[in-house]
C-alpha cells in the first residue's frame, strides 16, 4: 500500500456505525475503525489516511447524488463500497422499492465515475441480510438479485469482491444469526469484526 494513501469507506449505516460528520478521525464503532486500527498498527510508516463517508439510511441513488463530493473530490487510493440493504428494506417498510435495473444503473454510474476520475482500487462488499427476525427471510426475493448485480459489476470493473452475504451465512451456521446482527442487518461487534477480518485478508493478498 502506498505511503500517504487515502482509504475511503463508503456505504450506509453499516459503514456509518456512529462516525462523526465533523471529525474525520472519528470513524465510528464499526468495521472501518477496526480496519484502520489494524492497518495503522501494521504500517505506521506509511501514514495512511482513513475516511468514513457512510451515511445511515442511504441507498445507491444517494451515493450517486453525493459521489463527487464524498468520493471523487477526496481523491482516494482505495475505496470500499457496501450498499444495497436499504434499497431492499424500503420495499418492505415504506413500499418504496428499488428495481434491480435502477440499482444496477446507479451503481454502474458511481463505478464508472470512479474509474474515469481516479486511480483508486475498488473493493465491493455484497449487501447482506440474516434470517432474524423471521420476516427478513422474505427479503431474499428482493436482495438476492441485487447481490448478483454487485458480483457482475465487480467482474466488469475489475474490482475486488468481499462475499459478505456468504460470510454471514457461513458464520450463522456456527452461532445463531442474531449474535452476528441483532436485527438481521446491523452487525454486532463480532459481525463488524467478521467484515473487517475479510477486508484485511483481501488487502493482505
Amino acid at each position: 500500500m502506498l505511503k500517504d494513501a487515502v482509504i475511503l469507506f463508503q456505504g450506509d449505516s453499516v459503514t456509518d456505525a456512529g462516525r462523526s460528520s465533523e471529525d474525520d478521525a472519528e470513524l465510528g464503532l464499526g468495521y472501518p475503525r477496526l480496519v484502520s486500527s489494524w492497518l495503522g498498527a501494521a504500517h505506521p510508516d506509511r501514514r495512511l489516511r482513513f475516511l468514513n463517508r457512510g451515511i445511515s439510511g442511504n441507498r445507491v441513488k444517494d451515493l450517486r447524488a453525493r459521489w463527487q463530493e464524498d468520493c471523487l473530490d477526496l481523491k482516494p487510493d482505495l475505496v470500499t463500497i457496501l450498499i444495497g440493504i436499504n434499497d431492499c428494506w424500503r420495499r418492505y417498510d415504506r413500499n418504496d422499492p428499488t428495481s434491480k435495473e435502477k440499482f444496477e444503473e446507479d451503481y454502474r454510474f458511481i463505478l464508472s465515475e470512479t474509474k474515469k476520475h481516479t486511480g483508486a482500487e475498488i473493493i465491493l462488499l455484497e449487501p447482506f441480510v440474516l434470517p432474524y427476525p423471521e420476516d427478513r427471510v422474505a427479503w431474499r426475493e428482493d436482495l438476492d438479485p441485487k447481490i448478483h448485480v454487485v458480483r457482475k459489476l465487480a467482474r466488469q470493473f475489475g474490482a475486488r469482491l468481499i462475499p459478505t452475504d456468504g460470510l454471514f451465512a457461513q458464520a450463522s451456521a456456527q452461532r445463531e444469526p442474531q449474535f452476528w446482527a441483532p436485527d438481521g442487518v446491523h452487525p454486532s461487534p463480532a459481525g463488524h469484526a467478521l467484515i473487517a477480518r475479510s477486508l484485511l485478508g483481501e488487502l493482505a493478498k
